[in-house]
């Protein structure tokens, strides 16, 4: 009674009942609906992804005897034929005999096969174990042999459970292994008179590797009767599997090829299919939880995701009624161009209520966000410049411990006028580069400096190395950062002068193109392979964004200078690499034309 005056009573409990009513049947109706659809869909497919399974496992099995029985063409061989018609024998003949079967074994790779025999209808056999026997015991008097000569086209494949060691014509046992044997009859050529039988053991582990590799559910298993009920294989079970294998009654022609068979703990599924070449029956059988699980695993899906959805349409309505919603969406729509980035968003208040006040703190928020934003902007600028200030300054060291290398060697070898054109060009080098502090010079002294440079390494090294300036001298006025040309005629020289066989030549070039300013280091060393060129262009495309990565070999230079014009001219501005493989590279430094008071 209290519900019902409360509904009644109220707007907004109404609109609930109502909102309850119109979301819980059409959620809950289009749940069963799916649930149905899609456990039988799924269920459907694990049971015929099981039956496939077992008609694989059939397949294999049969294939591997049509294999195998490749080998009863050796009735059809003239010295096999001759060997079982006559009553005497050559050792020669019975050599040539084993030497056919060998090469039977060499071309078809028969790793399952124990042995090969034949016999006449005297007793009169030969073998791959044994060699030339006679047996004891009448072949005619073996059941198998006698259904072979009532049956001279038939050919027999005989089951571990049918053999027995002790009874075998051939006299041969197998110790601890069992054996499956392939029988068939031999047959004069002309008047078709069954002359012997030929004998192929096959070692039946191969059934185990079978089985084995063909799986059914988590825990389930194959196992295989012959045509006789008799097992072939099973694998180690327990009790309770054993019981139910016991309960299933063969055959199965009344059962589709799946069903399911209830137990006391727990239904089976049971799969089987008939191998139509041996007559044996291969039955799997495993847990129907297993084999159903994707099915269970979605019906839980669908059932959560249901009564979720009816709680949360249910909750959000309740909010939503609390208030009028329009000055609602307003500020959520704001919020949500704020978010997107768009920071000047504002919000007008109407009224004095607490959407208005929350209106107006959002306002101030924004603007608050706007300061620390460029805030943290600047200072993250200024970062950068001093991290990639430290990186520049990371590559002298380098370079002057190489030089004051050369410088000591050619002291020692007395080359005083080399030593003072290297350290003249070596104080050149560092007055141009320090300047003052001043991370801007012109592009003629940005030349003069990488003109110093070349002179070091061209007196390092002399037999390798030549170069040649190509600038535009209207250009030569425009400022440029320091030391932006440097590493990449370093890069240049190690990275594809030096790994060169035969002089080399470094082209410093400079022009002017629209409203840009374009400066090249063109080398002729040894170029850089397609994949590596694409790596190096993707890292100047994406910088590295921590310093737990690391550049690609010979990249470090690249990404310093092409970071720093990024910096300080933009996105459109910096390196460009192409490159040959075996013919040489090009670096391309794109600068704008005049960028005003640059410090």
């Amino acid at each position: 009674m209290r519900i019902k005056r409360w509904i009644s009573s109220s707007l907004r409990a109404k609109l609930l009942a109502l909102f309850i009513v119109l979301t819980t049947i059409p959620l809950m109706t289009v749940g069963v609906i799916s649930y149905q659809k899609s456990y039988n869909s799924v269920s459907s497919h694990s049971k015929a992804s099981s039956m496939l399974q077992a008609d694989m496992l059939g397949t294999n099995i049969d294939n591997m005897f049509k294999d195998t029985e490749r080998l009863l063409e050796l009735s059809n061989n003239p010295k096999v034929i001759h060997f079982l018609f006559s009553q005497s024998e050559t050792y020669e003949e019975a050599k040539d005999i084993l030497q056919t079967f060998a090469l039977y074994r060499d071309t078809y790779k028969y790793e399952n096969v124990l042995n090969i025999s034949l016999i006449n209808r005297y007793g009169k056999g030969i073998s791959e174990r044994r060699g030339i026997f006679q047996s004891n015991m009448n072949p005619l008097r073996d059941q198998h042999f006698q259904t072979l000569a009532q049956n001279p086209d038939s050919v027999l494949r005989i089951p571990p459970a049918l053999i027995k060691s002790n009874e075998r014509i051939d006299g041969f046992t197998y110790e601890d292994q069992g054996v499956i044997s392939i029988m068939a009859a031999v047959r004069q050529q002309i008047t078709h008179e069954v002359i012997g039988f030929i004998t192929v053991d096959l070692d039946d582990s191969f059934i185990k590797t079978f089985c084995d590799q063909v799986k059914i559910g988590k825990t389930g298993f194959f196992y295989i009767l012959d045509q006789h009920s008799n097992p072939i294989y099973v694998p180690p079970i327990d009790n309770a599997d054993w019981n139910i294998i016991r309960k299933t009654k063969l055959p199965f022609s009344d059962q589709p090829d799946g069903f399911v068979l209830r137990t006391d703990k727990m239904p089976r599924f049971i799969v089987h299919t008939a191998s139509l070449y041996t007559g044996w029956t291969i039955i799997g059988i495993a847990p129907l939880q297993e084999i159903v699980a994707e099915a269970n695993s979605i019906r839980q899906l669908i059932i959560v995701s249901v009564v979720l959805s009816i709680v949360f349409a249910i909750t959000l309505h309740y909010l939503l009624t609390k208030r009028l919603t329009r000055p609602i969406q307003l500020l959520q729509h704001k919020m949500r161009l704020t978010a997107s980035g768009y920071l000047e968003a504002k919000v007008k208040p109407v009224g004095t209520d607490e959407i208005a006040d929350l209106g107006q703190s959002f306002n101030i928020m924004v603007e608050k966000i706007k300061e620390l934003l460029e805030q943290s902007i600047r200072k993250q600028q200024q970062l950068q410049k001093a991290e990639l200030r430290t990186l520049q300054a990371q590559i002298n060291p380098h370079f002057l411990y190489n030089t004051l290398d050369s410088i000591i060697w050619m002291a020692e070898a007395g080359k005083s006028d080399a030593v003072i054109q290297l350290v003249k060009a070596l104080s050149d080098l560092f007055r141009i580069s320090l300047n003052k502090g001043r991370d801007w010079v012109m592009i003629h002294t940005e030349l003069a400096h990488a003109q110093s440079y070349l002179v070091i390494q061209q007196m390092r090294y002399r037999d390798i190395l030549e170069y040649r300036v190509e600038v535009d001298p209207e250009i030569l006025e425009y400022p440029i950062l320091n030391m932006t040309l440097q590493p990449l005629i370093e890069n240049a020289l190690y990275h594809g002068i030096k790994n060169k066989r035969g002089k080399g030549l470094i082209i410093i070039g400079g022009y002017m193109e629209d409203s840009a300013v374009i400066l090249t280091v063109k080398d002729n060393g040894i170029g850089i392979s397609t994949e590596r060129l694409a790596l190096l262009n993707q890292q100047l495309k994406h910088p590295l964004q921590s310093e737990e990565e690391e550049p690609t070999e010979g990249g470090f230079g690249l990404q310093n200078v092409h970071q720093r014009l990024r910096l300080y001219f933009g996105s459109e501005y910096g390196v460009l690499l192409e490159s040959i493989a075996g013919t040489g590279t090009t670096i391309s430094v794109r600068i704008p034309k005049n960028r005003g008071n640059l410090t």
